[in-house]
């Protein structure tokens, strides 16, 4: 395993190297900013790169985002004091495999990154969970707007705006009369959305309209002219 590290802090920065070199690991070389790794990086080619969060000139998710473009086999792993849930989840959606904390015990430092080798995700002890909560919200909020824009794309474009106009409080009359249209058809559209829409009568459907802001919506499409 040959290994580059980034830290701008120098004393840091050559205890690391030692301690690796002690372990039998290969240090190809080191790096002080964000800048400065990208171009280590790109001449020694390392397998790792132990990684700072904050540095100057290029801040260590930066860094990382360009790496991974450039060398997407490369394993980056986010070796920082930062806590921070929004700093391990930009780290992870920057192309990081593995979030370890500066002050984990030397032993427990060596066992974790010796997972790396063996396919494993190095993470310091407490984070898989916040990752995998953070994975399952995503997932939810990606299942809530496929739900929703399934629903609305199963309404013809003419239901679209019978609903939106319901939803402003018109009478099937009124709305007939603005579209052209007969007040049995329009009771027939509301019954045809009431059915799409899988709610359970016109109440349900004007809260949903105004909760998705189907007014606006409609604004934003082509061609519906109301004729």
């Amino acid at each position: 395993m040959r290994v580059l590290l980034a830290d701008d802090h120098p004393l840091f920065l050559d205890g690391l190297k030692n301690l690796l070199t002690i372990r039998g690991i290969e240090v190809v070389g080191t790096a002080c900013n964000g800048i400065d790794v990208l171009e280590k990086a790109r001449a020694l080619k390392p397998d790792v790169i132990l990684m700072d969060i904050q540095m100057p000139h290029l801040d260590g998710l930066a860094a990382t985002r360009v790496l991974k473009a450039e060398q997407p086999d490369i394993k980056i792993v986010m070796l920082t004091m930062s806590e921070n849930d929004e700093d391990l989840f930009e780290a992870i959606k920057s192309g990081a495999c593995g979030y370890i904390f500066k002050a984990e015990e030397t032993d427990k430092f060596f066992e974790i990154l010796s997972g790396l080798m063996r396919g494993e995700v190095p993470l310091s002890p407490g984070l898989t969970s916040r990752v995998l909560k953070e994975f399952a919200r995503q997932g939810a909020a990606t299942h809530s707007v496929e739900q929703r824009t399934g629903k609305e794309e199963a309404l013809t474009p003419r239901q679209m705006e019978v609903l939106s106009l319901v939803a402003k409080g018109l009478t099937y009359k009124e709305v007939g009369v603005k579209l052209f249209l007969t007040e049995h058809t329009i009771k027939y559209h509301m019954g045809q959305i009431i059915e799409r829409l899988q709610l359970e009568n016109r109440r349900e459907v004007i809260e949903y309209a105004r909760r998705i802001q189907l007014d606006r919506r409609l604004t934003e499409r082509p061609g519906l002219t109301g004729k």
